[in-house]
């Protein structure tokens, strides 16, 4: 008999096209050998164009879903995304209060196609309930302007947004540049840029920009990646280095699906391992 590999846990929203959401995450921890789980906060009507419904699930029954598997199962690492509301914010925050696991918070505010996936009444349980418990907090720069009103448009403000988000209480923040746009050979033009800081430690990440719009999940992918890697142990700064480099890679062989921007490549590792073998 097997021994189990590490237990990470996904708490967000079901996406019925597959390329964000729990689809995402789960799809994302087979690919770094980890046992993906997951508590479903709501269920969304979603294709490569956007989001036609959301509904979220009762508090009820997210509070039994993660109990159900906390509390026999048990868990190296927890992941959140949509949240949707104040109640359910509020309710995934004491759940995680109760839970000795590193925790990413993955502050998701709107789909890749402009949908909101939070109420604005929600904003402040983020902040003040949410935030404070994450271990790595991931905003992209749309939603570190929702979440403090600083807005990023040259890699020269990305540490001030950092500063502000690192004020709410995560032990670290990820700011995620990949919306930054500029020339091909200049500062934030060729390059993603990220950066990972605790308020002391700074961690530029940089990786190629890739030129495909297929890009659907990647938010879900990069905090689901950390969360995985974060469960086989890693540090902090090892963990978010090494999401980066998968996600980067999915990214890469993203793919065409529908009639509007096509997922990230998930299996985009075993599609090379099997090519290379």
């Amino acid at each position: 008999m097997s021994e189990a590999p590490p237990r990470v846990l996904t708490v967000a929203g079901s996406d019925s096209g597959g390329g964000a959401g729990i689809q995402a995450d789960l799809k994302t921890m087979l690919a770094l050998g980890v046992h993906g789980m997951s508590v479903i906060t709501a269920v969304t009507a979603q294709n490569s164009l956007g989001v036609q419904g959301a509904w979220e699930l009762p508090v009820e029954a997210v509070r039994a879903q993660y109990r159900s598997v906390v509390d026999d199962i048990g868990v190296q690492a927890v992941k959140t995304g949509m949240l949707a509301s104040t109640e359910l914010v509020e309710t995934v925050a004491e759940l995680l209060s109760t839970t000795n696991a590193p925790v990413v918070v993955d502050p998701v505010g709107v789909s890749k196609h402009g949908d909101a996936l939070l109420a604005p009444s929600a904003l402040d349980a983020v902040r003040t309930a949410l935030l404070p418990l994450a271990t790595v907090a991931t905003p992209n720069l749309d939603e570190v302007a929702q979440l403090t009103g600083v807005r990023v448009c040259s890699e020269d403000r990305m540490r001030e947004a950092a500063e502000a988000v690192l004020e709410y209480g995560p032990a670290w923040v990820l700011i995620k540049g990949g919306h930054l746009t500029g020339e091909p050979g200049r500062k934030g033009g060729d390059q993603a840029v990220d950066l990972l800081t605790d308020g002391n430690e700074e961690h530029w990440l940089r990786a190629p920009r890739h030129d495909n719009r297929h890009t659907h999940g990647t938010g879900c992918t990069l905090a689901s990646a950390i969360a995985a890697q974060l469960a086989k142990g890693q540090s902090v700064p090892q963990a978010v280095t090494a999401a980066k480099e998968y996600v980067t890679g999915a990214v890469a062989a993203g793919f065409a699906l529908g009639g509007g921007i096509g997922p990230v490549d998930h299996g985009w590792a075993f599609g090379k391992a099997h090519t290379a073998g």
